[in-house]
């Protein structure tokens, strides 16, 4: 039972959290009629502070006293990466009108993947003398590999149907999404950087896996801020306050809070898997947690027929999956030793 708590559980628990992060966007297909920044603030608010919280609260008793007496540092360092993934949000949303969603979701995911990976790693004492660092590289360059192949997929996909349209802000588009993908990965950094506060809900007796939903609670304030932020903003420039009492936009508000909770659900499972790994949690939970989750979101697209009629790129796809699996079953098995 031990052996399976300290190899095996944190990575299903990983894998199963790549379910959620794959699918949440699923309910981004449902926001008419109303406004998407209504839309967007109460999907945040769902995601972001309701969920957490409550979650957070019933299984870490004296949350907030744990956080008021964990170091200033970490706090504000937690916070702040947490914002900073928040401007790469929204700029994913201006990339793929120039790009299409799928060179924007390959450059956005390889970057995030990598750079949230390494950054953490390299901020680890004798990172470059550690016996799983041949393991965690091999694992990272090989999930770039497969993200470089799904993303190939996709443009040729959305060459076929598009007729080979590109365009004409295609290298501001690029360059976009490049910013996009390293602000992405800061959400991990900002979870890696906030340990301190999960170690100290530890030490207080908390459970190790329960104790990573305290370093998110403070990550996913900052990240709160500028999402919700720009939300507001956006309310008022649009005037669209109104949005929120639009007719029969019951289903629309359903899919908000659903994907809200599809949306933590992922983070809150991965902290888990990635706490019981110990210090190298997020440098092999979260290539493994984006790479499964573009597996997960591209079956999603195979059902709905975003591929039909695009055979040979959807082969050009399941390539770049069995590379991603391959990556992710190496950054596993890293944690073995």
């Amino acid at each position: 039972m031990n052996l399976f708590m300290e190899l095996l559980l944190p990575f299903l628990l990983v894998i199963f959290a790549s379910f959620f992060q794959g699918s949440f966007g699923l309910g981004m297909k449902y926001m008419e009629p109303i406004k998407w920044e209504a839309w967007w603030l109460v999907h945040v608010t769902v995601a972001m502070i309701i969920f957490p919280l409550a979650w957070a609260l019933i299984v870490i008793p004296g949350l907030f006293e744990i956080i008021a007496l964990a170091p200033k540092s970490a706090i504000y360092l937690g916070m702040l990466y947490g914002f900073l993934w928040g401007i790469g949000g929204i700029l994913f949303g201006k990339s793929v009108p120039y790009i299409g969603l799928s060179l924007t979701m390959g450059i956005v995911m390889g970057l995030a993947a990598s750079v949230g990976s390494l950054i953490p790693f390299f901020q680890m004492e004798n990172a470059l003398n550690n016996t799983k660092t041949p393991y965690v590289i091999t694992g990272v360059i090989l999930m770039l590999v497969g993200v470089a192949f799904t993303a190939k997929a996709g443009i040729n996909k959305d060459r076929i149907m598009n007729a080979g349209k590109r365009s004409e802000h295609f290298s501001k588009g690029i360059l976009i999404a490049i910013i996009c993908g390293v602000l992405s990965a800061l959400l991990n950094v900002g979870f890696a950087n906030a340990t301190p506060v999960a170690k100290l809900a530890e030490s207080s007796g908390i459970i190790t896996r329960n104790s990573s939903l305290a370093a998110w609670v403070v990550v996913l304030i900052g990240a709160y801020l500028m999402n919700a932020g720009y939300s507001i903003f956006l309310l008022f420039k649009n005037k669209s306050w109104k949005s929120f009492k639009t007719l029969n936009s019951g289903k629309a508000y359903r899919w908000s809070v659903i994907s809200g909770l599809c949306w933590f659900a992922a983070l809150g499972i991965y902290g888990q898997g990635s706490a019981l790994m110990g210090e190298i949690g997020p440098v092999i939970g979260w290539p493994i947690l984006l790479g499964l989750s573009l597996i997960i979101s591209n079956i999603w697209a195979y059902r709905s027929g975003e591929w039909k009629g695009a055979k040979k790129a959807f082969q050009f796809l399941l390539t770049g999956l069995g590379v991603l699996i391959m990556a992710s079953i190496i950054l596993g098995y890293s944690n073995t030793i």
